[in-house]
């Protein structure tokens, strides 16, 4: 291999890039991005639009960083793949011949048909309505920034992660956020109903007028064409100068149509990050794996996990194969954490919403209702398969060995305070008993 082409410069690309550098001195590297000159964190967006961090604080990588490890930056857009005659071909006109490319272009805000009702202008949909827009990259901070300067009221469409977000991004500029939830609990695809009500809490505590059980069914253009409102499956309509739409992301792959690279809702690859196309690779959001992938801990993955460690992982695995060790993806025990405002999440191994039917569960609540743990275990021989935490801290090196040791939910439960990485650090006696009331009241005092 000569010549590596990556398109993508987020997590997955440029950590592809980077190991394939430390790996092979000699092979000429080209990474392609249509959204920036250089990597940036973009977990980071809502930083800089609350003035914490400016864009520069979110470069892991100094600008001489590039050159001095000879990794070629283009910006330009890449609007077809030749995998016939191996070369990529970008919207300024250029070709670009590879030996090897990867695809790691991310993802894209999912969109909905809603209708613009009542437009005086030739818009179609009111997704299309200036004011209206995800949040996934540079160009929608950028956007957002514009359109919400002087505004009064915003709605947030979804309960996702990337919804309270943009929840959180608005209300810090002291706009008024309605969001808007169709289940009868706060992300209830991903959490139980306790922790869905519990974030619930957390969210209107701070203001946000969460409605939950309601979608959105159409949104209401000015004449201008900018959104005025929003009009709920329940028939209220609400004023809105802003909607932000957190209703989750797609595979960013639609340049690739009749390329010849078989396409599901993502690049569909093996377990070696492989396409169908000779030597043509797709790593991170992007990539869609045609078959189960089993962790480490003996669970099978999603075949579309759009999260930065996962991104991480992919890169740093192609990049043995890249360099001549093909490598299959293991991926180690699951692991995703997040920020409702200022709540803390963490989720360890298999959690599903609704249990399994091999499967019980644990769950203590603080009295004040601002922390819980649960913990999901096999009824059968009562070996833990996963932790859920709310405003609790836990240690991740504890809780992978527990699930990948199938530790049994008393040792996890007496052993607890191993995992405790609470901000006070106090010492705290053992559990020594097996009632499950004494073990919570055991944890209301550990985590208070």
């Amino acid at each position: 291999m000569n010549r590596l082409v990556i398109i993508g410069n987020g997590i997955a690309g440029i950590t592809t890039a980077r190991h394939v550098r430390q790996q092979n001195p000699d092979v000429g590297i080209t990474v392609i991005s249509a959204e920036s000159d250089h990597f940036y964190a973009r977990t980071a967006l809502m930083y800089i639009f609350m003035g914490h961090l400016r864009y520069a604080h979110t470069k892991p990588y100094e600008d001489w960083f590039w050159a001095k490890n000879r990794i070629d930056l283009k910006r330009a857009f890449v609007n077809r793949v030749d995998v016939a005659a191996k070369q990529i071909v970008c919207d300024d006109g250029a070709t670009l011949p590879y030996d090897a490319l990867v695809i790691a272009t991310g993802s894209t805000p999912a969109r909905f048909d809603w209708p613009a009702v009542g437009r005086p202008h030739p818009r179609r949909h009111g997704q299309d309505l200036t004011g209206v827009q995800g949040l996934y990259g540079l160009d929608d901070l950028a956007t957002m920034e514009r359109d919400t300067t002087g505004i009064r009221q915003a709605v947030v469409v979804g309960g996702g992660l990337i919804g309270v977000e943009m929840a959180e991004m608005l209300h810090s500029r002291g706009i008024a956020v309605t969001m808007l939830v169709r289940d009868p609990t706060y992300w209830r695809s991903t959490l139980p109903a306790e922790e869905g009500e519990l974030i619930g809490r957390h969210l209107r505590q701070r203001h946000i007028d969460l409605r939950i059980s309601t979608e959105l069914r159409e949104i209401l253009p000015d004449a201008s064409g900018r959104v005025r409102a929003v009009v709920t499956t329940a028939g209220d309509e609400l004023p809105a100068q802003f909607v932000g739409l957190g209703v989750g992301v797609v595979p960013n792959v639609g340049f690739l149509a009749g390329s010849g690279i078989d396409l599901n809702k993502g690049v569909l690859v093996n377990e070696y990050f492989e396409t169908n196309a000779p030597d043509v690779y797709s790593v991170g959001d992007c990539n869609e794996f045609r078959g189960p992938v089993t962790g480490s801990d003996g669970a099978t993955r999603k075949p579309i996990e759009q999260i930065w460690y996962t991104g991480r992982m992919h890169g740093e695995t192609l990049a043995q194969t890249l360099c001549g060790r093909r490598t299959a993806y293991k991926p180690g025990v699951f692991f995703n954490s997040a920020k409702f405002f200022d709540l803390e999440y963490q989720t360890y191994g298999t959690m599903n919403a609704t249990l399994a039917p091999d499967e019980s569960t644990f769950f203590w609540q603080h009295p004040r209702q601002d922390q819980c743990l649960r913990i999901n275990y096999r009824t059968a021989d009562r070996s833990v398969v996963g932790l859920h935490a709310l405003g609790v801290r836990l240690r991740q090196a504890v809780c992978d060995r527990w699930i990948m040791e199938r530790q049994s939910v008393d040792t996890v439960l007496n052993d607890l305070q191993r995992a405790n990485f609470n901000p006070e650090f106090s010492p705290f006696p053992d559990p020594q008993t097996t009632s499950t009331e004494s073990r919570k009241s055991w944890l209301q005092r550990l985590f208070a």
